[in-house]
């Protein structure tokens, strides 16, 4: 499941300088990403967990992180509770775990279909696999 946005963010505003090349990639991300439902933009980690208490296990959403060195995460509903998971960026990728895209809505999809047969194993989330 995703949990929708109630509307389109704006921009973040808090981003590092980037090469050009990142730029460029981070720009057609975030478009792509704002089109989407499922991107809440400036939302805390405490707003967002709050957002998935009560709705089903598998549900998600993408905002923007609180850490400095991380530009989005990627709030899930597990068994246990709501987990973050930080998205990086380096190079001209997004990454979560050993999965990598120049795009994060891409990434995701990838995760989504590569957890089916290849659960993730998350520290945060003390142990329970990510499907």
């Amino acid at each position: 499941s995703v949990l929708h946005s109630p509307a389109p963010p704006g921009l973040p505003d808090r981003f590092r300088m980037f090469r050009s090349c990142e730029w460029e990639v981070l720009e057609r991300s975030l478009n792509i990403l704002q089109a989407s439902d499922f991107y809440w933009g400036p939302l805390s980690v405490g707003e967002a967990h709050a957002k998935l208490q009560q709705e089903p296990v598998g549900t998600y959403l993408v905002r923007d992180s609180s850490q400095g060195n991380c530009l989005f995460s990627l709030s899930v509903r597990m068994p246990t509770g709501p987990v973050s998971l930080r998205i990086s960026f380096q190079e001209g990728y997004f990454r979560l775990k050993n999965w990598f895209s120049d795009c994060v809505v891409r990434l995701l999809e990838l995760v989504v279909a590569g957890t089916r047969s290849n659960p993730l194993h998350f520290d945060e989330m003390g142990g329970t696999p990510l499907v």
